[in-house]
């Protein structure tokens, strides 16, 4: 059975692992970074990414989830995720884990006030995904071997390279499974 962690530092950790056994993977929360060898595919949760990043450096997680992404292995970031994996944020002069060639700018949607759902079309996925938008970012640019999936507004809220998938959005916050399928299938397909 494929094994897909959930890096569970802080964040929408359980209903991701949910996601995950709903679509027949086993789910498995990361604490520690010698687990990382256990799992086949790693998802960076929503939460607040100054946060994760601080607790990513008290516990050493930097370098090996650095070495897993170059070991090939898949890894899906959402919202606060997608800041993590990014290559470039605006405003900012360095990145945190720099793998996703992408530029994004953080909280773009406005505040936690401000949270909302919208329907999307996402490739590969289908026309009637309802993505659940809080504290937002969204990919401002991305390079040229990005596959940009969804935008709403004109705004690009998803988006793959190789192994690497990022969203603006939290698609484990619904009983609609499909973008974590997506991954699912990245990971079989990556074995």
């Amino acid at each position: 059975m494929l094994k897909i962690g959930v890096l569970g530092l802080q964040g929408a950790v359980r209903e991701h692992i949910r996601s995950i056994e709903a679509c027949g993977a086993e789910g498995i929360i990361v604490k520690t970074h010698n687990q990382l060898d256990e799992v086949d595919g790693l998802i960076i949760p929503g939460g607040e990414s100054t946060t994760m990043r601080r607790l990513i450096d008290k516990y050493d997680f930097m370098g090996p989830l650095k070495n897993f992404a170059a070991a090939g292995k898949p890894m899906f970031g959402t919202c606060a995720g997608l800041i993590l994996l990014a290559k470039n944020l605006v405003g900012y002069s360095e990145s945190h884990l720099g793998l996703l060639d992408v530029t994004v700018e953080r909280n773009s949607f406005g505040r936690q006030k401000d949270s909302f759902e919208a329907e999307l079309m996402i490739t590969g996925v289908g026309e009637d995904f309802v993505g659940v938008f809080i504290r937002a970012p969204h990919i401002v640019e991305v390079g040229e071997d990005v596959e940009i999936l969804s935008k709403h507004n004109g705004r690009i809220v998803a988006a793959r390279q190789g192994q690497f998938l990022g969203c603006s959005f939290h698609p484990e916050l619904t009983d609609d499974h499909r973008m974590t399928q997506l991954f699912v299938n990245m990971v079989k397909e990556s074995k």
